[in-house]
């Protein structure tokens, strides 16, 4: 197995409604990015688990060892390219039980990382300009329990509500969601000055507009190079209408404190 000149494995960080489900299924039908998936987060490891094949008799029992092992296998591309999505606090946990794996790495995340990942890791950062826009669009993803359409076999994804719930206009809920947005991205900010960092950035309004020419962009931040042949083909459909204006219209008419 040979591997690109750049790049072992790359995570996608990034905040919900950011199109991080349409950026994994743009790099995954380029054939050479790996299969990114939200491998990492812990509600979903016993249905990751039970996916791969690998014997527990709970979570608390899961060997997270093969279990990343098995991320590993599922994920990489036949040049050996891993790619997985981390949202706010997911890095956190996964550090957490790779410090259990590894305990002379404790403290050291880059460390533990690199020891699971290899040393040639990449960080892209996805975000979103219109932080109300993302709120209102994370509100009805709670609400409804819809967090993608389409896609390549993701589990999980959301917290709340299962599929069929009924939006509601909360402007509450809303003001909540801002806030937690801009903490998150704050901590995503700090996360990456503390480690010396420098990710790719990407706007979420660049990959809506123009979804080939962002993805073509990170393959070259990661070294690789769209293969003869293959096209950059999405996966997910677009869930914005004409509701979530609506609700941003009338937050904006009347916000927090009026």
């Amino acid at each position: 197995m040979t591997h690109p000149t750049d790049t072992d494995t790359y995570f996608i960080c990034a905040t919900p409604r950011t199109g991080s489900s349409l950026l994994l299924g743009l790099l995954d039908s380029t054939g050479v990015a790996g299969h990114p998936q939200a491998y990492f987060r812990s509600p979903d490891e016993v249905a990751w688990a039970e996916r791969w094949g690998i014997l527990h008799a709970s979570q608390r029992a899961l060997d997270y060892g093969d279990f990343v092992q098995a991320a590993l296998a599922s994920g990489r591309t036949g040049n050996g390219v891993f790619g997985a999505k981390l949202m706010w606090g997911t890095h956190a946990e996964l550090t957490t039980r790779l410090a259990r794996l590894h305990p002379d790495l404790a403290g050291d995340e880059l460390g533990l990382l690199e020891r699971e990942f290899g040393t040639r890791i990449r960080f892209v950062h996805l975000s979103r300009d219109d932080v109300l826009a993302q709120a209102v669009s994370w509100l009805r993803a709670e609400q409804t329990g819809v967090w993608f359409v389409g896609g390549k076999g993701e589990i999980g994804g959301g917290r709340a509500a299962p599929a069929g719930g009924r939006p509601v206009y909360d402007r509450d809920a809303i003001t909540r969601i801002v806030w937690t947005i801009e903490e998150h991205n704050a901590g995503w900010e700090r996360w990456f000055e503390a480690h010396g960092i420098e990710p790719y950035h990407v706007r979420y309004e660049d990959l809506s507009a123009d979804p080939e020419a962002v993805t073509l962009r990170v393959l070259g931040h990661l070294g690789l190079a769209l293969p003869a042949g293959r096209s950059v083909t999405p996966s997910h459909q677009r869930q914005a209408d004409r509701l979530n204006e609506e609700w941003v219209e009338r937050y904006r008419l009347r916000p927090p404190g009026v």
